[in-house]
């Protein structure tokens, strides 16, 4: 199974990838299961029959040993997502409390922000083309990370709407609680279809940004104006609804990914992906609130 976010497809619980025998199991028919080229189509029988840590997925069975092989668990996802979300909290509050937005220190601060993104860009972009994780680079993106959003939220919340950080927080919480409870009470489907439409609009959606960034570059102002007034709003929204079917297809990955036994430290690339999708739903809040603030 592939997934959308670019930490997972490149390396993380794939048929494909090796582990656990992993797309080699013949069904009756004697064809490999997983080979019709449907990353969400579910398999007619276990595909990892022969690896003693899989659950049997067709019966719903438990693992037949205990879960001390180095096999990903849930604990493990939800131990390394608390990690790295920690860093990124610890680091974007001591960028708040010590880089201040005044008038005059905002272009310091700034900089420091910007070179922070980028620098956590960066080590983004060597994660996601890695075939393995690498826990360091994950801490630092998210140390880097919470540094650019320290500062962007504090110049939101200071300069433009008061509370801006804290309505944002809430609304990616919300975000985040809503799609696990749908997706566990099935009702969210992750499937071919599902995924398809994702992965377009999302394309679409990247697509219009860069457009409206590079007129903004050239021709001055705010580009189109896809981020600002009503269509800001509008495509503000959109990025929250994209970001939330994002979240959905995480938590596919993570629960094929434990299911057909990955390997433990897979489960850092499943905090990765989670935290990337987490910082983009509260980067859209955070532009939401500016955006109807500034239009009062």
């Amino acid at each position: 199974m592939r997934s959308s976010n670019p930490v997972f497809s490149r390396r993380g619980f794939s048929r494909d990838n090796g582990y656990a025998g992993f797309n080699t199991a013949p069904q009756a028919g004697g064809a490999a299961v997983g080979t019709q080229g449907n990353p969400y189509a579910q398999p007619q029988a276990n595909p990892y029959a022969t690896n003693p840590y899989a659950q049997d997925l067709q019966q719903g069975a438990p693992p037949q040993a205990p879960v001390t092989t180095g096999r990903m668990t849930m604990d493990d996802v939800v131990m390394r997502t608390g990690t790295t979300l920690g860093v990124l909290i610890v680091t974007a509050a001591l960028s708040w409390a010590l880089l201040p937005v005044d008038d005059a220190n905002i272009s310091r601060s700034y900089g420091i922000g910007i070179g922070a993104a980028l620098i956590g860009m960066v080590l983004a972009l060597v994660q996601s083309f890695k075939r393995k994780a690498t826990p360091a680079l994950i801490v630092s993106y998210a140390a880097f990370e919470g540094v650019f959003l320290g500062v962007i939220s504090s110049i939101v919340d200071n300069r433009i709407a008061s509370g801006a950080a804290m309505q944002a927080v809430i609304g990616t919480l919300a975000v985040f609680v809503a799609v696990l409870v749908a997706y566990k009470a099935g009702w969210i489907r992750v499937n071919r279809r599902f995924y398809g439409f994702v992965m377009a609009a999302t394309l679409g959606f990247l697509l219009l940004m860069v457009v409206n960034m590079l007129f903004a570059v050239f021709g001055g102002g705010d580009g189109l104006g896809f981020r600002s007034g009503g269509l800001g709003i509008l495509f503000g929204v959109i990025g929250v609804l994209l970001g939330a079917c994002f979240l959905a297809l995480d938590f596919k990955q993570v629960e094929d990914g434990i299911a057909y036994g990955a390997p433990k430290e897979e489960a850092w690339l499943a905090a990765f992906g989670l935290t990337l999708t987490l910082v983009w739903i509260y980067m859209e809040f955070l532009r939401l609130v500016a955006i109807l603030n500034s239009s009062d």
